[in-house]
């Protein structure tokens, strides 16, 4: 999928408050990125406590159901658009709104912080053109540019592997001892997922399979990896 709207994911997690949600919404993005949603069930069997509200919009729950993430999903583009993340506080508050009335769309180069927005604005207004006509072609034109300038100006980092490993458990309701098929027997779960003994190739690779994390986000075991292959 791809994901548009980062600075939004950026500007919550980067405040002293909610450094929490870090991990968890690098870990969600990670998965995001590589996954290939073409339903809502998809998501529902990939994100298990997603909550499907409209035909695009969904809520995923973050970091233990302490926050809320809300995304438009157009899944003929493979796209999606971050409308909101914030606690359940402000979740309950928000008012999302709908498709904006049609008005003529200037496509520019996005250079500042200004275009960015303005690019923004105009992305919702058009979320959910028809593929191959006027407001479409447009749609997918600002979808790249913006793209591009998020990769330069706000860019989201692979999440910490042990992060990866815990929002998956999470989202797909598991337990310490169901990664022992995956990692080994229970003390050496408790020991990765401390950070006091690293992932081995073997790990990764049965983590990758058997749970399906993005192996970006778990080859950042460190550089010793190859090293404990046989731990």
């Amino acid at each position: 999928m791809r994901v548009i709207a980062k600075r939004t994911l950026r500007d919550f997690y980067l405040q002293a408050q909610f450094r929490d949600a870090k991990g968890p919404l690098e870990a969600w993005h990670a998965e995001a990125i590589k996954a290939q949603w073409l339903t809502p069930h998809d998501i529902k069997a990939q994100i298990g406590n997603a909550s499907i509200v409209s035909d695009s919009l969904v809520v995923f729950n973050i970091a233990g159901n302490k926050y809320r993430l809300v995304v438009d999903v157009d899944y003929a583009r493979q796209a999606m658009f971050v409308k909101f993340v914030g606690t359940h506080a402000e979740y309950d508050k928000l008012t999302l709104k709908g498709k904006q009335e049609d008005r003529t769309v200037e496509i520019r180069p996005i250079k500042t912080e200004q275009d960015y927005d303005a690019a923004l604005a105009e992305v919702e207004a058009l979320w959910g053109a028809e593929p191959d006509t006027p407001e479409g072609d447009k749609l997918d034109v600002l979808i790249t540019l913006i793209e591009a300038y998020e990769a330069r100006h706000h860019p989201i980092a692979p999440p910490d592997p042990i992060e990866a490993i815990l929002f998956r458990m999470e989202q797909a309701g598991l337990e310490r001892k169901d990664l022992e098929p995956y990692i080994g027997h229970s003390g050496r779960v408790s020991e990765v997922l401390n950070h006091k003994r690293p992932l081995t190739l073997e790990m990764i690779r049965k983590l990758w399979k058997g749970l399906h994390i993005p192996l970006e986000s778990l080859i950042q075991a460190g550089d010793d990896v190859n090293h404990h292959q046989h731990a």
